[in-house]
């Protein structure tokens, strides 16, 4: 798994420090320069970057892999956070741990406390690759709401050439949100928003929040009429697995402004992990309900991905729709797959998934 945190000796600092650890300085970027933190020389296992004028010591083999990579530095701290690696397409921000559902398989179960980095995000995607694409994640964004709106104006002021993948359960738009979603560029923000069944028990079940699915309903529609762009969201589960053909029908009737439709696989964490043996179904095995609910999907033109779906789950014909979704730093790959002539073209598994408790029908290609 590739590391998140590097251990560094603590700076003598009393605020959060960003900073873009570079092999040699980048003369063009002027601007950037005070904010960068130059290679100086490696050392049995150590790292020495200057970050204006002063040591920073990381613990790491190689330092090169991390050039380009913007970290956070917090007082006090003896790691650092890299928080967007240069050569990654997955550089996801965590900005809360707060949340108001309590899905049966989040893999990120919500904390009550909040540490606002708002304003050192915003310093780091001004650090960003060109063109990159950041994803914001939770817990639960839009419960702080008003701080968000403001990151997304400040970085895309001063980088309109990122575009964000934002995560929220969508219960949290209103309509006087509607003039700042339209001043948002065309195209800038990707909005993902699970909807679990059509069904409004049994999403509301899923979710564990009474009147869930009729918010989600309603905040679809608004970031419908702003011209927002929506990737809908739906674990497979147990609980949901029967009423994924609804799905794709309701999805086809009611919401054909979305633009593609993601049905993911379980990742075995967090909530996902407590209620593993109950929720996890195994589409290695049976495989009818998403094959008819991806059928009348594309029958009635709701373009599909398929999220964590490793290719040898999935039946021949469905393999089109796969998406290499897992995010480099927490993907693997299996000892069945070393031979396996699809292992390029697929998206492996979550560095926690568990052979003993996992598919069934996972074999060489």
């Amino acid at each position: 798994m590739i590391p998140l945190r590097i251990s560094v000796d603590p700076l003598p600092i009393d605020i959060p420090i960003v900073a873009r650890l570079m092999m040699s300085a980048d003369r063009d970027a002027q601007s950037s320069l005070e904010r960068d933190a130059v290679f100086i020389e490696q050392s049995s296992g150590v790292a020495e970057f200057d970050l204006s004028g002063m040591s920073l010591r990381l613990r790491v083999e190689d330092a090169a892999s991390l050039d380009g990579d913007v970290v956070m530095i917090l007082p006090g701290q003896r790691s650092l956070h890299r928080l967007i690696r240069r050569g990654s397409k997955h550089n996801t921000l965590l900005v809360t741990e707060q949340c108001d559902q309590l899905c049966v398989m989040c893999s990120q179960p919500p904390k009550k406390h909040h540490v606002d980095l708002f304003d050192q995000f915003v310093e780091a995607v001004e650090l960003a690759p060109d063109k990159a694409t950041i994803g914001l994640s939770g817990g639960e964004p839009m419960l702080h709401k008003q701080r968000l709106f403001d990151f997304l104006e400040r970085s895309l002021s001063a980088r309109p050439d990122l575009k964000f993948h934002i995560l929220t359960n969508g219960q949290h738009f209103e309509n006087e949100d509607a003039d700042f979603l339209n001043r948002l560029p065309r195209g800038s923000v990707l909005w993902g928003i699970p909807m679990y069944a059509a069904k409004a028990v049994v999403h509301d079940e899923i979710v564990v929040k009474e009147g869930a699915f009729q918010k989600l309903c309603a905040s679809l529609a608004l970031l419908a009429k702003v011209g927002a762009t929506i990737e809908l969201r739906t674990v497979v589960m147990g609980s949901n697995a029967q009423y994924l053909p609804a799905l794709a029908q309701f999805i086809a009737t009611h919401l054909p402004f979305i633009n593609f439709w993601a049905i993911m696989q379980m990742e075995s964490i967090g909530y996902g992990r407590m209620n593993w043996d109950k929720e996890f179904y195994d589409t290695s095995i049976s495989f009818n309900t998403l094959s008819e609910a991806i059928d009348l999907s594309a029958a009635l033109g709701t373009e599909i991905a398929l999220y964590n779906f490793p290719l040898c789950t999935l039946p021949d014909r469905y393999r089109q729709f796969s998406v290499n979704s897992i995010s480099d730093w927490k993907q693997k790959y299996l000892l069945e797959c070393t031979e396996c002539t699809l292992k390029e073209q697929c998206g492996g598994f979550f560095e926690w998934y568990q052979e003993s408790k996992g598919f069934e029908g996972i074999k060489a290609q």
